[in-house]
């Protein structure tokens, strides 16, 4: 690593960023598949994805082409106007979706935003005043602005910020009595990860999900799943709220969707489909004819059934790595398709910056977890090699 540079980096960004991330000490310069590689031209694989946005590597040759294409005809236009890319890109998405309607955004925090507006309009213009409360999770995160913050059921994301939105309500992750009771008739919507990212890779159990389902279909209350993170595809399946066999009223989709470019997406099905009305919403950017270029070409390369199989496949096969350590610094093993955790007896900070020095790119989700999320491209080969690098750093870390 070529220090000099990397500490005239680090002393350039401390000077000229606010102070919102502990960034691990390497430059990264370039990309190619499954590796970044930094100012020295030192490879690493990146079992990180960007958190989760890097979907089909670095570099794609078809995301390339996209963008490369796009931005000789069009960088932006209001979306006052019409435009073809961005047409085509939403298309495509509401059928991969299996959905009616989408708005188009920049990020996962406004497309959970837009998802509350639509569940709290849904109500209001249906029943008046008073049914506005939404449910979400304890453990759950949902984004960053002051109501997606509200939303999210971590404390140590809350301090300092407050007051929030009002109107939230938590239950714990699997808690099927808590739930029947917290739905009652102030509530105007749920909003759940199918499996909870940041708090560390945890799924919902089948039964959870399918009273959620029948309690909001029953009470007319609006049934969304963020799908930010473990969407897209992450699961083996285009949405992860599939594998329970139910249907969402509003799902949001972020991070992955135009293979790294800036976009979200809050999509709605029939029920909801019709709620916003023109003034109602809006984002300047949302649907940049370049993120939609970018997104049409992942689109086209998740939404096909083989290719679903085969990230399920790499899924297990990674799961299956982790569980033959048999290491005794894991103490627990979970997730599905491409997201997957290990929980750890010793602190994940430590061992991030091992395994960066040896080659190999993980990130945190809570004290003692480690997080893999690589792009769908990965090959088994490459998973071998970064289980490699992790069960060396495991075993001199004690």
């Amino acid at each position: 690593m070529n220090e000099t540079m990397n500490e005239t980096m680090n002393e350039t960004m401390n000077e000229v960023f606010m102070n919102t991330y502990h960034r691990l000490p390497v430059t990264f310069v370039s990309g190619e598949g499954s590796y970044l590689f930094d100012t020295e031209g030192r490879r690493r694989l990146d079992f990180t994805s960007g958190i989760a946005v890097n979907c089909l590597g670095h570099g794609h040759p078809a995301l390339r082409e996209a963008l490369a294409s796009q931005s000789a005809k069009l960088f932006h236009v209001s979306n006052y106007y019409q435009c073809d890319t961005t047409a085509l890109f939403a298309e495509k998405l509401v059928a991969a979706a299996r959905m009616n309607k989408v708005f188009l955004c920049n990020s996962g925090a406004e497309a959970n935003e837009g998802a509350c507006k639509i569940a709290r309009k849904y109500s209001s213009k249906k029943y008046g005043e008073g049914r506005h409360t939404i449910v979400t999770l304890l453990g759950s995160f949902h984004g960053r602005t002051i109501t997606t913050l509200a939303a999210t059921g971590q404390e140590r994301f809350h301090k300092d910020f407050g007051p929030f939105t009002e109107g939230f309500r938590f239950v714990e992750l699997d808690d099927t009595r808590a739930l029947e009771a917290a739905l009652d008739d102030t509530v105007c919507g749920v909003l759940f990860e199918a499996i909870q990212g940041e708090s560390g890779v945890r799924p919902a159990s089948a039964d959870f999900i399918k009273t959620a389902a029948e309690i909001c279909a029953k009470k007319d209350i609006l049934l969304m799943f963020d799908e930010i993170q473990c969407g897209l595809g992450r699961t083996g399946s285009f949405f992860a709220f599939e594998n329970y066999g139910v249907e969402a009223d509003v799902a949001t989709l972020a991070k992955g969707l135009a293979g790294g470019l800036p976009v979200g997406a809050v999509l709605a099905g029939e029920k909801a489909a019709g709620v916003f009305e023109t003034g109602d919403h809006g984002s300047t950017f949302g649907g940049n004819p370049l993120a939609a270029a970018c997104g049409t070409v992942v689109i086209d390369t998740v939404n096909k059934p083989a290719f679903l199989r085969e990230i399920a496949l790499k899924g297990a096969y990674l799961t299956g790595k982790l569980e033959g350590l048999r290491s005794p610094a894991i103490t627990a093993i979970r997730g599905r398709g491409l997201m997957v955790a290990a929980d750890l007896t010793v602190d994940a900070w430590p061992v991030l910056e091992k395994l960066l020095e040896r080659g190999l790119l993980v990130l945190g989700a809570g004290q003692k977890t480690l997080r893999f999320l690589p792009p769908y491209t990965i090959t088994k080969d490459e998973i071998d090699e970064g289980i490699d690098i992790l069960a060396g750093t495991l075993k001199d870390a004690g």
